[in-house]
C-alpha cells in the first residue's frame, strides 16, 4: 500500500513491500471489513430492472463461509481447480473467497467465452468443479466438459445434476476456519487472452492481490478517498475486472458497482456512472473510444468522477486530450499483463502523467525496457519491456508448462513481449507487441498511434491497424475500420481518411489499405484480435 505521499520520487523511495508469512486472498477481502463494519457496501449490484441492492461486506463474509462449508463437504480441498463463469454480481466474491478459503485455486471464465474457448480451459486446467449460470451450463454441457467436473453449481437454481447456489448456501455452516496459506502458495488461475497461440494458465500465489494494491492506487490517486465508488465495464473473470478493480476494492472497503451486460453501449455507460455516483472507474481505451462518440457529456449526465484509469492497450494523447475536454479529468494510464500485472502507471496527482506515454513503474516494482540478452536499453532505443523478480504481482508460472515459464525470463528479467521505450526522465512509452509491430520500408511502426489517428476521423468509430505482407515495403499498414451512423464506405471517404493520417503522422505510416467492418474481433477483455485482422489481410 503506498505511504501518505503525493510526491512520486518520494514514494518510490519511502515504498517498502510487507507481505506477512501468512495471507489468505478470501480472509482478506471477505472478512477484513465484516469484523468491525459488517452493513459496509461491499458490491452494488444493478438489477436487469435498474434497481439497485446492496450487498454487505457481512453478508459476503458469512456465505463465502457457507459456500466454503458446502465445496469442502463435496470433495474440493486444497489445490483443486474451481472453474468461475459468472457475469458481474455478488455471486463472484463469493465464490472466489470460498475457494480461497478451501486453499483451492479459482478459475476464472469470461461469461462471453464460446464453448471451445471453455471446453479447452476446463481440460487444461484439470478444473474438477464449476461454478456458473445457466447460460454458463449450457456451454460447459454443449462442449462436452460436464462428464469431467465433479461438481456443477448453477446461481439460476438446480439444472440436470447442477446444484442450486444460493440453496448449497443456505444449507451450510456460516462459520469456517481458512487454510493458513502462505503468499507463495496457488491461488488463482488466469489465462492469458490468447491473442497470439492457445492460451496458456498463469497461476498466482495468494500475494498477488497485496502486490496489486500500489498499482490500482496510483491511477485512481491514492484511493481509497472518502465517498470513493468503483465501477469497470470489464469482466471480473479478467485480470484488468479481478485484480485492478473486484479484489483490491474489497481490501480497502470500496464499494464495487456490479452490472451484468453482454455488450458495452457509451450512452448506458455514462447514465450508470451518473446515476450510481461512481468516482472511480477502469474503462480500456477502446471502451473509451466509445465514450468519446457520446456529446457533451459532462452537461447532459450528473457525473461524480474523480479518477479514470486505463489499460490493456496503448491509450493515446489524443483520447487523453478528449478525456481532459469532455470530462475535465486526466485519465491516468496503467499498464501489465496477466503474468505480471500493474507495474507501471500514470498518477496526475503525484505529477506523473504525460501524453503518449504509459508512465513511470509503480513503486515497489523494478520495470525497464531492455535489449534481447537483458542489457538497459538506452533513452530513445526501442526494446522489451521487462519486469524484475521477485515482484509480488509476478505470476508462479505457466499451467504444467514448465518450458514456456522458462522462456519467459531472461536471467531475473520477465520479457513481456511488449516493445516499448524510455525517455530521459525515465518515462516508459509502449510501442506494441512484439508481433504487433509494423515493418514498412525500414521503419518499425506501432499500430497504437495510428489507431489513435484514426478515431479523431469525424467519420470513424473504431480502428485496428496490422501490417499486410508486401514485397516491396517487406509490409504496409493497413486499417479495419467501423464507421460512425451516417457515413458509408466510399473511395472518396478512403482518400480522405489516407490524407488525414498522412497530415497528422508521417508517410510511412498512413493506412495504404483499408477496408471497412460491422464490427472489429475482440477478446473477451476487450482487447483486438490483431492476429485475426492479420490473416484477412
Amino acid at each position: 500500500m503506498l505511504p501518505d505521499i503525493c510526491d512520486y520520487g518520494r514514494l518510490r523511495d519511502a515504498f517498502r513491500w510487507r507481505i506477512p508469512a501468512r495471507y489468505n486472498i478470501g480472509v482478506d477481502t471477505c472478512d477484513r471489513w465484516a469484523m468491525t463494519e459488517p452493513g459496509r457496501p461491499a458490491v452494488l449490484e444493478v438489477g436487469a430492472d435498474g434497481g439497485v441492492s446492496v450487498f454487505t461486506h457481512g453478508e459476503l463474509r458469512e456465505r463465502s463461509n457457507r459456500l466454503a462449508n458446502a465445496l469442502k463437504a463435496r470433495g474440493i480441498g486444497p489445490g483443486d481447480r474451481v472453474a468461475i463463469l459468472l457475469p458481474q454480481g455478488r455471486a463472484v466474491p463469493i465464490a472466489h473467497g470460498a475457494v480461497y478459503k478451501l486453499g483451492a485455486i479459482a478459475v476464472p471464465l469470461a461469461a462471453l467465452f464460446g464453448v471451445d474457448a471453455i471446453a479447452y480451459r476446463l481440460a487444461d486446467a484439470g478444473a474438477k468443479a464449476l461454478i456458473t449460470n445457466a447460460a454458463g451450463l449450457a456451454k460447459a454441457r454443449a462442449s462436452g466438459s460436464e462428464a469431467a467436473l465433479a461438481l456443477m453449481v448453477s446461481i439460476d437454481g438446480p439444472d440436470q445434476g447442477a446444484l442450486d447456489f444460493d440453496a448449497l448456501i443456505d444449507a451450510a455452516s456460516p462459520e469456517f476456519t481458512a487454510v493458513e496459506s502462505g503468499p507463495d502458495d496457488p491461488a488463482l488461475m488466469i489465462y492469458t487472452s490468447g491473442t497470439t497461440g492457445h492460451p496458456k494458465g498463469a497461476l498466482h500465489g495468494h500475494r498477488v492481490v497485496l502486490g496489486h494494491l500500489p498499482g490500482v492506487q496510483m491511477p485512481h490517486e491514492f484511493l481509497p478517498q472518502p465517498g470513493d465508488r468503483l465501477w469497470t465495464p470489464a469482466d471480473w473473470a479478467w485480470a484488468g475486472g479481478l485484480l485492478n478493480i473486484l479484489l483490491p476494492a474489497l481490501h480497502f472497503g470500496v464499494p464495487v458497482v456490479a452490472r451484468a451486460s453482454a455488450k458495452f453501449d457509451p450512452e448506458e455507460a455514462f447514465d450508470l456512472l451518473a446515476r450510481l455516483e461512481v468516482r472511480n472507474c477502469f474503462v480500456p481505451p477502446t471502451a473509451l473510444r466509445m465514450l468519446r462518440s457520446v456529446p457533451n457529456p459532462r452537461a447532459r449526465f450528473d457525473l461524480k468522477l474523480r479518477t479514470i484509469g486505463s489499460g490493456g492497450e496503448s491509450l493515446g494523447a489524443e483520447t487523453m486530450a478528449w478525456g481532459r475536454e469532455a470530462l475535465g479529468l486526466t485519465v491516468n494510464e496503467f499498464y501489465g499483463q496477466t503474468e505480471c500485472n500493474l507495474v507501471l502507471a500514470s498518477c496526475a496527482a503525484a505529477g506523473v502523467s504525460r501524453p503518449g506515454f504509459i508512465g513511470k513503474p509503480v513503486p515497489g516494482h523494478a520495470v525497464s525496457v531492455v535489449r534481447p540478452d537483458g542489457s538497459a536499453c538506452e533513452p530513445g532505443e526501442e526494446g522489451q519491456i521487462a519486469v524484475l523478480r521477485p515482484d509480488p504481482v509476478m505470476f508462479l508460472g505457466y499451467w504444467n508448462k514448465p518450458e514456456a515459464t522458462k522462456a519467459k525470463f531472461v536471467g531475473d528479467w520477465l520479457m513481456t513481449g511488449d516493445q516499448g521505450m524510455t525517455d530521459a526522465d525515465g518515462y516508459i512509452r509502449f510501442v506494441g507487441r512484439d508481433d504487433d509491430v509494423i515493418t514498412s520500408s525500414g521503419y518499425r511502426i506501432g499500430p497504437g498511434e495510428i489507431e489513435d489517428c484514426l478515431i479523431t476521423h469525424p467519420a470513424i468509430a473504431l480502428a485496428a491497424v496490422v501490417g499486410k505482407p508486401d514485397a516491396l515495403r517487406t509490409e504496409i499498414v493497413k486499417a479495419f475500420l467501423v464507421l460512425k451512423p451516417g457515413f458509408e464506405p466510399s473511395e472518396a471517404l478512403v482518400a480522405d481518411i489516407q490524407a488525414f493520417v498522412r497530415a497528422r503522422l508521417a508517410a510511412h505510416e498512413y493506412p495504404r489499405e483499408i477496408a471497412f467492418r460491422d464490427e472489429l474481433p475482440m477478446t473477451t477483455t476487450g482487447k483486438i484480435i490483431r492476429r485475426e485482422l492479420r490473416q484477412s489481410a
